[in-house]
């Protein structure tokens, strides 16, 4: 088939390619391509050409979508799509090829006379520069994670996804983390890969010097089940344990592996919605009188149990405890110790008297109610009385908790924000069929009484991970004027509620976010938002 040529001259690009294509149908793809661009260039008010021929493109494919009819693409469309992949083809190989025919050339003049014709001689060849990505605002393709206290209900709803499986949704996860990094929308490159490319120039220069990548990570978590009591290590003790663990070639997916990486984990929990959460021990006498109500209830049938209760009450109430220990570590250290047996009695016994409880002692009805729940979901586990030594809160939506590192605490129910250091840490207690390891979580939880400040948004949020550094969580109101954001830090911005569109000045093109959907914005990107929305954004600043 004979050859036709077909001449491009489009956003300062000439360039001439011979294709088996007819002349007429080649100039109407061509009038089609440059009516696309001037209609993108009138609309956007874009004047970058690379920009324009991203959008052209865009909006190219998009009317190849529309053409599509009965579930395949009409003869037309298939043919523009092929012959434009091979233009596409051939012109990047032809620039490749323009490009290094100026870049191995220089002009040298003759220095005899000023109207000497420039002489062309060959450049010798050098290694090419390193190239800094083009850096803008990232929509973000996140990983939903499953686990069996997750909803079926919530996180779909959430996203605006249909859960035909009936699986639980229980995480959504934006980030870096290798166990489900987010990907950048269109192209589906990991975000990690792209921060790779020039981590300065996407971190800022002191996050990336410090951390080599994005030190947090962005959840959005759906608890319709209690989820295991645990702790987090601190800096020190996950890099002790991470290289310990290393040194007895434990696998790092190994099921009774504790520390999986060397970072701390230390996090901020803000509800979307009613909230209940355990976090933080009591005061030791607090504890003592609720496991004294108890004992006041026990019969002479239950003498096995009494003395297990007794023996938990005395200590609480002793002054110094064993040698060493604090009263609440002693406390833990017997309710470990007791056998499984011993621990379905208390559970049957919590369940019978619940009623009466509730009647006798009012005020503590929340402690009665969750315990019986939990004897329910985890017969036989110490974590049942959980309740009784642990603060139990109920956040309001929009009210956030900070939970340091050391801290016993579980979810119980509800929809928030989790905003934590990138770390896959976790030692349990309690209130799960995985892997507990009760000789470790005693080495690296804080037995000091600690009732976490409910923190209110208008006040912000910060979680104070690592010694020389903060993350921050920032909750917006768009109300339809423009918003304008710049952070010296690498953040990521999710909406809640409503709808939005971020763009990078007031005259750029806009970027559409629905419910659920989010964005990376690079350290000291500018950032306009606008559109009515609830948004919350996280980010990280070095100090």
């Amino acid at each position: 088939m004979s050859k036709s040529d077909l001449h491009i001259d489009v956003l300062g690009t000439e360039i001439d390619i011979a294709t088996d294509e007819e002349p007429e149908y080649l100039s109407s793809l061509l009038d089609k391509f440059r009516q696309t661009v001037k209609n993108v260039q009138d609309r956007s008010g874009l004047k970058d050409p690379l920009k324009i021929a991203v959008l052209t493109g865009f909006l190219l494919c998009d009317d190849l979508e529309k053409a599509e009819t009965g579930g395949a693409k009409n003869k037309r469309a298939g043919e523009v799509e092929e012959l434009t992949l091979g233009i596409i083809s051939r012109l990047d190989e032809a620039l490749k090829a323009s490009a290094t025919a100026v870049t191995n050339a220089v002009v040298s003049y003759d220095t005899v006379s000023d109207d000497a014709e420039p002489v062309y001689e060959a450049k010798p060849e050098k290694a090419p520069e390193p190239t800094v990505p083009d850096v803008t605002i990232y929509k973000l393709e996140n990983v939903v994670k499953n686990y069996d206290w997750g909803s079926p209900e919530w996180l779909p709803a959430f996203l605006g996804k249909k859960n035909i499986s009936r699986i639980p949704w229980a995480e959504l996860w934006m980030g870096v983390n290798p166990s489900g990094p987010s990907r950048v929308i269109p192209g589906s490159c990991p975000l990690s890969e792209l921060i790779g490319q020039n981590p300065r120039i996407f971190l800022g220069k002191e996050t990336a010097d410090r951390y080599g990548t994005l030190p947090f990570l962005l959840k959005i978590i759906a608890a319709a089940k209690p989820l295991s009591i645990q702790v987090h290590p601190n800096a020190e003790q996950a890099r002790q344990g991470f290289e310990r663990e290393n040194r007895e070639g434990i696998p790092l997916d190994a099921p009774n592996r504790n520390y999986r990486d060397p970072n701390l984990k230390s996090e901020i929990l803000c509800a979307l919605g009613p909230f209940a959460t355990l976090c933080g021990f009591r005061k030791a006498e607090e504890i003592a009188l609720l496991m004294d109500i108890l004992l006041l209830n026990t019969g002479i049938g239950r003498s096995g149990m009494r003395g297990a209760m007794e023996n938990l009450v005395l200590t609480l109430k002793k002054e110094d405890g064993y040698p060493g220990n604090s009263p609440l570590k002693d406390f833990l250290s017997s309710l470990f110790a007791l056998d499984s047996e011993t621990l379905l009695a208390i559970g049957l016994f919590i369940k019978t008297i619940q009623p009466q409880l509730e009647r006798e002692f009012p005020e503590y009805r929340d402690e009665w109610q969750l315990c019986s729940y939990l004897a329910t979901l985890h017969p036989g586990d110490s974590g049942i009385i959980a309740p009784l030594y642990l603060n139990i809160l109920e956040l309001e939506q929009e009210e956030a908790i900070f939970i340091p590192a050391g801290t016993p605490h579980s979810y119980i129910n509800g929809i928030g924000i989790e905003l934590l250091s990138d770390s896959d840490n976790v030692l349990r207690g309690g209130l799960t069929s995985k892997h507990v390891d009760h000789a470790e979580l005693m080495k690296i939880m804080d037995f000091s009484e600690f009732m976490p400040e409910i923190m209110q948004p208008s006040e912000g949020y910060s979680l104070h991970g690592y010694p020389a550094g903060e993350f921050t969580l920032s909750v917006i109101h768009g109300a339809g004027s423009n918003l304008q954001y710049s952070d010296p830090g690498p953040s990521i911005m999710i909406v809640t509620e409503g709808s939005a569109f971020v763009a990078e000045d007031d005259w750029d093109l806009k970027m559409p976010l629905e419910k659920g959907e989010s964005v990376f914005i690079p350290a000291g990107k500018k950032a306009v938002f606008s559109g009515i929305f609830t948004a919350y954004i996280a980010s990280c600043k070095s100090l």
